[in-house]
């Protein structure tokens, strides 16, 4: 269908650069968010980085061993709570079933499609609007032994097969980048030249800013409830602080994160969506001399350190089968400890760490990796959803994607794999 009023649920980074896309064409365009803000939930505290080559599918060969050899140690990067939650085993259970190699290579090759078309469309919108969102280039992997670099050995074979700048350093050459690096000892490091990292949310508020300077309405305080389609009719039941009522739209985008979940059944739309959590702490910078120039992310425990103008944000973890956000668990603190930790290991005179914010975030995950972009089985929905850690990294290209198919355009990339047919 084409239609030219569209509502967008979610205003995280995702429903932003949909609304954003929608705008360019020529849409008018309604956000509806239940925070006040746009990023302020999973958007708001990730690593920041948009760094198609590190794109991949969690589920990969070899990943179910390599999680139970790390479930029981204390810093582990990969966390899980078994629980009756028949949501969390159905996802396991599909999760499984793609680790196979010929799976996780398809699967691999449907993200980074779409994280590379995603990255040329930011750095379009970049530079036309010339947005600064405190933007590094480049992102240096830190490889602890031998073994991270045998490892990143894999890697490094499909970035030269993909045509990815790409550098294998030792440790000198490290420092050469990251003069701030402590004296603790390491194999080398492997430098991705034409990654960048950012402020998330910050850039989500130019991209706001660009939007209402278009007409893009902004709701706050709303929440959409349910999404009811009949005979192409599409109703959304909203609540605010004046209670609830009812709307219909034209057309609608799902793009609430992990919030679409409890949207989607009553639709008919069944996909394994899961909160993954994921942990950050940001620190001010005390001594820039100490301090990271650009993005690090230590291997062997998949921890990111960004610079992000005067402060610095660590982030990592990924723990199933605890849905609740609070950091005030046990769990919390061994997950925020691990962070501090990489941070003081790599940068212990930077900042007082203790003095660090801290953030908990649900990240919208699917088992095979992929998110679900486009039309459904009703006429007037549209879903962009399921991107998981990744959602930066595809949040441009994915909103202008679901703007080409709302507006009967084909998109300027294929859309094999990255639709709800692949879920049947």
């Amino acid at each position: 269908m084409t239609a030219r009023r569209v509502t967008v649920v979610g205003a995280g980074i995702v429903g932003v650069c949909t609304a954003w896309s929608l705008a360019e064409a020529g849409c008018e365009v309604t956000v509806i968010e239940r925070n006040s803000g746009v990023a302020q939930e999973t958007s708001y505290g990730n690593a920041g980085m948009v760094a198609p080559a590190y794109v991949t599918p969690w589920a990969a060969p070899g990943m179910p061993g390599k999680i139970l050899s790390m479930l029981f140690a204390q810093d582990s990067p990969v966390r899980f709570q078994a629980t009756m939650d028949p949501a969390l085993w159905r996802f396991v259970v599909r999760w499984l079933g793609e680790c196979r190699a010929s799976r996780y290579k398809r699967n691999k090759a449907r993200m980074q499609r779409l994280a590379f078309y995603s990255r040329d469309v930011l750095a379009e919108w970049r530079t036309r609007h010339h947005l600064s969102y405190e933007r590094t280039e480049g992102v240096l992997q830190l490889l602890r032994s031998a073994r991270d670099v045998r490892m990143a050995e894999t890697t490094m074979a499909f970035l030269k097969e993909a045509g990815i700048a790409h550098r294998l350093l030792d440790d000198a050459d490290c420092r050469s980048i990251e003069p701030g690096l402590s004296e603790i000892a390491f194999a080398g490091g492997l430098h991705l030249t034409d990654a960048e990292t950012g402020n998330c949310p910050l850039f989500a508020r130019h991209i706001r800013t660009l939007c209402e300077e278009h007409g893009v309405r902004f709701e706050f305080g709303t929440e959409v409830t349910r999404i009811t389609a009949r005979g192409g009719a599409t109703t959304l039941r909203v609540r605010t602080a004046n209670g609830e009522t009812e709307r219909n739209v034209e057309a609608v985008v799902l793009a609430a994160g992990i919030a679409s979940a409890a949207l989607l059944p009553r639709l008919g739309i069944r996909v394994p969506l899961y909160p993954v959590k994921g942990y950050s702490a940001t620190v001010a910078i005390r001594e820039p001399t100490y301090a990271p120039n650009a993005a690090l992310m230590d291997e062997a425990y998949k921890v990111a350190i960004v610079r992000m103008g005067n402060r610095i944000r660590i982030a990592g973890t990924a723990e199933l089968g605890d849905r609740s956000l609070s950091l005030e668990t046990r769990r919390a603190e061994s997950a925020l400890a691990t962070l501090i930790k990489v941070a003081r290991d790599w940068f212990p005179g930077a900042a007082n760490y203790h003095a660090a914010t801290w953030w908990v975030g649900a990240r919208p995950m699917l088992p095979d990796g992929p998110p679900v972009l486009g039309t459904t089985a009703h006429r007037g929905v549209f879903v962009n959803l399921g991107h998981g850690s990744t959602g930066w990294t595809m949040a441009a290209g994915s909103g202008r994607v679901v703007a080409d198919v709302i507006m009967g355009r084909p998109p300027e990339i294929d859309l094999d794999g990255l639709t709800l047919a692949r879920y049947g």
